[in-house]
């Protein structure tokens, strides 16, 4: 049976990489003043940045229904069979809960996992997911080992401009205020299906420094229980030097893993503003070895 592996673009996977993959990505809409983009079709991570720096304000929703099926129905046309999809967590978005509402009257075989991801661990599970395709694992069969794990991820992420979270609610005026003349820096974390505060830190270096170490603990916690893991950074930088920077400062913290780099995706980077950065973990399913 021909299986299809669809995402949204939370995942942060571009069209062409996607394409080579096998996989399917739907767009997210983001509004940016009265118009309304979509994530990798009609708007880049970098021109979101760079228009989020200029003082524009944007803002991200759910995909309308009919841009979902609209990806199903393609997956179908192509000649695929059944389909397993994997929207952000559900804990970040109602996209899940609609998803499954959508597919229990589609007429076709439709598998919506909750992978409880987004960024760079959403991105690891589509990975995981195209190696389970490979290993001769149908859509049921995907989706149980993806959600098997759903809670055994963490993202850190260190935000530089506190207004963007003031703007959203996340903090209040005072406290934003409050934080940029001390020049602190919050550590945010998402585990499972939760955004929470983490910690407080003075400076960026020592943020980033705080970062690395609280991602070692976490993924020393999970080695001592033989997990095999995912390691990747991402961030929503304006300039390339300091990406890769954060990149190299990554791996060297993580010498034996493969770690790689992702723009932060528009479902982040609308609250975090630019030249936030972070790392996420994720293990990778039990029955997969490669």
């Amino acid at each position: 049976m021909r299986t299809a592996i669809v995402t949204d673009s939370n995942c942060g996977i571009p069209a062409e990489e996607a394409a080579s993959m096998g996989v399917f990505v739907v767009p997210m809409p983001v509004v940016l003043g009265d118009t309304v983009l979509e994530e990798g079709v009609t708007l880049t991570s970098g021109e979101l940045i760079r228009r989020l720096n200029s003082g524009e304000r944007a803002k991200t929703s759910q995909p309308a229904p009919a841009a979902v099926t609209a990806v199903w129905d393609r997956v179908f046309r192509e000649g695929y069979e059944e389909l397993v999809y994997l929207p952000m967590s559900s804990g970040l978005s109602g996209c899940c809960q609609t998803a499954r509402a959508i597919g229990a009257w589609y007429p076709k075989p439709v598998f919506v996992a909750d992978v409880r991801r987004i960024s760079v661990t959403q991105r690891q599970a589509v990975e995981d997911a195209v190696r389970l395709r490979q290993s001769g694992m149908g859509a049921w069969e995907i989706r149980t080992q993806l959600e098997q794990n759903a809670d055994k991820s963490v993202i850190l992420v260190a935000v530089d401009d506190l207004s963007y979270l003031k703007r959203g609610g996340r903090i209040t005026p005072a406290a934003a205020a409050m934080a940029s003349v001390l020049n602190v820096k919050p550590l945010l974390i998402i585990r499972g299906k939760m955004i929470d505060s983490f910690e407080k830190v003075r400076g960026q270096k020592q943020c980033r420094k705080r970062l690395l170490e609280s991602m070692q603990s976490f993924t020393g916690e999970y080695r001592q229980n033989g997990y095999a893991l995912h390691v990747g950074v991402a961030g929503s930088f304006l300039c390339d030097e300091d990406a890769a920077a954060w990149l190299e400062m990554a791996q060297e913290a993580f010498p034996d893993e493969d770690v790689r780099y992702d723009p932060l995706t528009a479902s982040i980077s609308c609250h975090t503003g630019p030249n936030a950065f972070g790392m996420g973990i994720s293990v990778r399913p039990a029955d997969l070895t490669v």
